[in-house]
């Protein structure tokens, strides 16, 4: 029996999860992705075969069972069609991952905003619980030893559902948790109401005794839900005991307090006390690129945030949530907008949001395009350089600069910052490689958050 996998893509942060459960499972794992990156160094040391560069057939043989795909990677690749060739089953990162699904209990954690944290608190409160799940989310994780994947050996399965290109339909969970609801992906989905509709036939996919976890504070879920004939838990933060909860988490903001309340919910469905779900939640320290702190000390002592939103209002409550946290300091958000047509769907959201934000200055660095997902002619019809001028225009209450390239705003802030500023840099693009690593050398990346952790200042 072949027992042989190849993942094409395997820098992606979904499909290297993935990888990371067959290797534990003892399969063979091999691999490709056109450029190295931490991930992919990860996967090696972890005992993957990976190649960097251009595909290559050679790296799927006849021993090979499945070959795993990101949803990026067209049907004619050269290692796709590799695997045609010797029959192996051809799986995207979605169909693998559905597979897993139907074999465990899954709690599938879905919605426009919150997926990765609420995934990974739900994962820690079920790990420290003692139930053992399988954990798959879309970041990496420091209580698991900074992995985006924890392998269990009970039944639970607890994974991020993105709404991507449908993605999620792929997923059978016995309980879904539904976050928040927003128009996004525009480019796949075209309109809001389209979006509502495949998320309605995302929760057909489960059983007649799955229960959808919903946040009554979300007005488009409540709209969602009205017709839902299957059981329905509800959660807010206006239920008695979320101004506790609050208190205990270390994370901030009141979306945060949300993705909280998401997992306590969840936990309570199976059986789970609150004291044990409570004591997890407040020991979550936060996530790879979401709000990850850094006590920095040049040229002058200042805090870096590293944040990985991308949508208006994910912009929005982190900020706020920053603003929260040091409501003295002033802060300074450096914003990559993620993908032309998003930023063209969704520019007055941008301009309404990222002028009324609680901030001393915006930087705002060109649009990352996102290879293969761009409409053809959209870059002539939006660039950060227009919403740089239509921000400008609602004159806001704090100075606005487009400062194109990551370079160009590392010499602004080395020339400009003063010391005990905020600096946030966002964004779900490059700018967390061509910026924020950067920033935190020669501490190499995520040494700054774990003296952060240390020191207790998160």
């Amino acid at each position: 029996m072949k027992n042989k996998i190849h993942f094409i893509g395997i820098g992606g942060i979904g499909v290297s999860a993935l990888a990371k459960y067959y290797l534990k499972k003892g399969w063979q794992v091999s691999g490709s992705d056109l450029a190295e990156t931490e991930i992919t160094k990860q996967m090696k040391a972890l005992g993957a075969r990976v190649h960097i560069g251009e595909p290559k057939a050679s790296l799927v043989t006849k021993e090979t069972s499945k070959a795993v795909f990101s949803p990026a990677v067209p049907k004619n690749h050269e290692e796709r069609r590799a695997a045609r060739k010797v029959k192996a089953q051809e799986l995207s990162y979605p169909q693998a991952l559905g597979e897993l699904t139907k074999e465990h209990y899954t709690i599938a954690v879905s919605g426009t905003h919150g997926k990765s944290t609420t995934t990974a608190m739900l994962g820690l409160l079920l790990t420290k619980a003692g139930l053992d799940p399988t954990v798959i989310v879309g970041t990496k994780i420091r209580e698991f030893g900074d992995s985006n994947c924890r392998v269990g050996k009970s039944q639970y399965l607890v994974i991020e559902a993105d709404e991507y290109a449908a993605s999620f339909l792929n997923y059978q969970p016995q309980i879904a948790i539904l976050t928040s609801l927003e128009a996004d992906h525009l480019d796949f989905y075209k309109t809001f109401g389209n979006i509502k509709a495949t998320f309605k036939k995302y929760l057909g996919n489960l059983p007649k005794d799955g229960v959808v976890v919903a946040n009554k504070d979300d007005k488009n879920i409540v709209q969602l839900l009205k017709k839902h004939k299957g059981k329905i838990v509800w959660y807010s933060a206006k239920q008695k005991e979320a101004p506790k909860l609050k208190k205990k988490l270390i994370v901030p903001g009141n979306h945060n307090l949300s993705n909280a309340l998401a997992a306590l919910t969840a936990a309570r469905i199976l059986r789970i006390p609150d004291r044990k779900s409570v004591a997890a939640l407040s020991s979550f320290a936060g996530s790879w690129r979401r709000f990850e702190v850094f006590e920095l000390q040049e040229p002058k002592p200042y805090t870096l945030v590293s944040d990985y939103g991308h949508h208006p209002t994910e912009v929005r409550v982190t900020v706020e949530g920053a603003r929260e946290k040091w409501p003295k300091r002033n802060i300074w958000l450096i914003y990559q907008p993620h993908q032309r047509q998003r930023t063209f769907y969704l520019f007055e959201d941008f301009v309404k949001t990222l002028s009324s934000l609680p901030i001393q200055k915006l930087l705002l660095l060109d649009i990352y395009d996102v290879a293969g997902r761009e409409e053809e002619g959209i870059g002539a019809k939006v660039s950060s350089a227009a919403l740089t001028e239509a921000i400008v225009k609602t004159k806001p209450a704090f100075e606005v600069l487009h400062v194109p390239t990551a370079g160009e705003a590392e010499a602004y802030l080395k020339d400009n910052i003063q010391g005990n500023e905020v600096i946030m840099s966002m964004g779900a693009g490059n700018i967390y490689q061509n910026l924020t690593v950067r920033l935190i050398q020669p501490q190499g990346p995520g040494a700054g958050l774990t003296q952060s952790l240390q020191k207790g200042k998160m």
